[in-house]
């Protein structure tokens, strides 16, 4: 099969499953394998497409001409590759965890949250491989449109009420400023496709593409920064395989993978670092890092507490991105990756400890490691993931962000980022050492064996399988960095 096959196959992969799963929605087990074959081939034709990208082969595909110059077109590049390879294999683990989860926990609707999960997953597929900013808004927009009925599938007000806050911002966000940008952009550049180096001329007025800059920024509300950031919170009515899609798999990451890839490939680092709005979108993305992290260490809800902390390590993503730098752009991509394994892991706990212990607030988590002690072994793991420290890979991320304020000469920036770290730790290491090393109360200790002990009781195996396999990632990635790492900078 020629090259150009798979990046359509990768693209159509997603969609016939959600065919499968309609067929076979009487039959739960055989839905639920669609669903796994789906995402693994999903993944095996994403990592054949590796190959040859490195070998600097050009692989793109057209589809449509909307208008002239206006197409649906798909081009594979470095960073795009990238996010497609973490959001495929996440959709493996994540639809293990979902069949352990949605069955443990009886929710209804199953056969429409797999289908809406493919649909989503397709619509990643499009950000990812889009070769010019139309394709990108137009799959960026379904993406929006298709994971709505997921945050609202409880069908409660609450749920109601989360899936309205969620979806004005986002379109808000998107139509008031995202397609306002494209436009100007149109208009100014002549062109929307993505290419090495920027795509505005030397003597485009400084102050157009200051503003130019704010509108993508605050446009692509996906991103989460302060003070386009409530529909995250907002969210987290949703069952928690729809927060781990929300946080690690297609939505966040959709938002910094496209601010990554426009300040790359639409603006480029020398215009970037000329242009008066880089420096203050920089101290809003510290600011949004900063604050976020302190609301984050005064949640006692686990979900909005790991919410919190999303809108922060999603602020680090976007620093990166606007540092201009080898190594900002380098700590960002990196942090994209770093990010997904570790916070997937940390709402896949969650959602364990939810159905196994039915809890939710941290002050109720004291003692649970004796209860569930792979559970929250796994939380510690990726806890460590998300501050930055060995044995996880966030610390190669993290690594990278720090030399990219140095280079840059942002040494506020460079503090904000210690700061934030030992926030970090301040709002996630308790929960787990507490878990292990605090006295039982009648509370915590879950159900008694006949010898008096505390009787082990975790989430169902699937679950515990995904969550094991997103653990071991973080560790994973320290010590084997580099094929994402050979990426990132075939893209700088």
């Amino acid at each position: 099969m020629s090259d150009s096959n798979l990046l359509q196959l990768a693209l159509l992969i997603p969609l016939l499953a959600v065919v499968g799963i309609q067929l076979t929605t009487r039959w739960e087990n055989v839905r639920e394998a669609v669903s796994l074959i789906s995402a693994s081939a999903l993944f095996a034709v994403v990592t054949e497409l590796y190959p040859p990208l490195l070998a600097g082969d050009v692989i793109a595909v057209h589809w449509l001409d909307v208008m002239p110059g206006l197409a649906l077109a798909f081009r594979l590049e470095p960073l795009g590759l990238l996010f497609a390879l973490v959001a495929s294999f996440l959709w493996i683990v994540t639809t293990l965890y979902a069949i352990g989860y949605m069955r443990g926990h009886g929710e209804k609707n199953q056969t429409r949250f797999f289908s809406l999960f493919a649909v989503s997953i397709a619509a990643v597929m499009g950000i990812a491989f889009a070769e010019n900013l139309f394709t990108l808004f137009v799959f960026y927009e379904i993406l929006t449109l298709c994971t709505y009925p997921l945050v609202t599938h409880a069908g409660t007000d609450k749920a109601r009420q989360g899936g309205r806050v969620y979806l004005s911002i986002l379109l808000g966000t998107s139509v008031g400023f995202f397609l306002l940008a494209i436009v100007a952009t149109w208009l100014l550049a002549g062109t929307l496709s993505f290419r090495p180096g920027g795509i505005f001329s030397p003597d485009t007025s400084a102050a157009l593409l200051s503003v130019l800059l704010v509108l993508f920024v605050f446009g692509v509300g996906k991103a989460a920064i302060m003070p386009f950031h409530r529909w995250l919170p907002a969210a987290m009515v949703a069952p928690t395989p729809v927060s781990a899609l929300l946080h690690a798999v297609a939505v966040v990451k959709a938002g910094v993978f496209v601010l990554l890839k426009v300040c790359l490939l639409i603006f480029g680092f020398e215009t970037l670092q000329s242009i008066p709005a880089t420096k203050w979108l920089l101290y809003l993305a510290g600011a949004s890092i900063l604050l976020a992290s302190i609301v984050a260490l005064r949640q006692q809800n686990l979900k909005k507490r790991l919410a919190y902390s999303t809108v922060s390590q999603l602020g680090y993503i976007t620093l990166g991105a606007l540092l201009a730098t080898s190594a900002g752009i380098t700590g960002s991509a990196l942090h994209i990756v770093m990010h997904a394994f570790g916070k997937i892991t940390l709402f896949f706990c969650a959602g364990a400890i939810l159905v196994a212990a039915h809890k939710t607030e941290v002050s109720e988590l004291r003692g649970l490691g004796r209860q569930m002690p792979v559970t929250m072994t796994a939380f510690l793991i990726a806890s460590l993931c998300i501050i930055g420290i060995p044995p996880t890979g966030g610390t190669w991320s993290k690594w990278y962000l720090m030399l990219g304020t140095f280079e840059a000469d942002q040494w506020i920036l460079m503090v904000l980022l210690m700061v934030s770290s030992l926030l970090s730790i301040a709002y996630l290491l308790p929960i787990p050492l507490r878990a292990f090393f605090s006295s039982n109360t009648p509370e915590a200790a879950g159900t008694l064996a006949t010898d008096g002990a505390v009787a082990i009781k975790e989430a169902p195996l699937p679950s515990l399988i995904a969550l094991g396999i997103t653990a071991a990632g973080c560790i994973y990635l320290l010590l084997f960095p580099d094929a994402f790492y050979q990426l990132i900078k075939a893209g700088i």
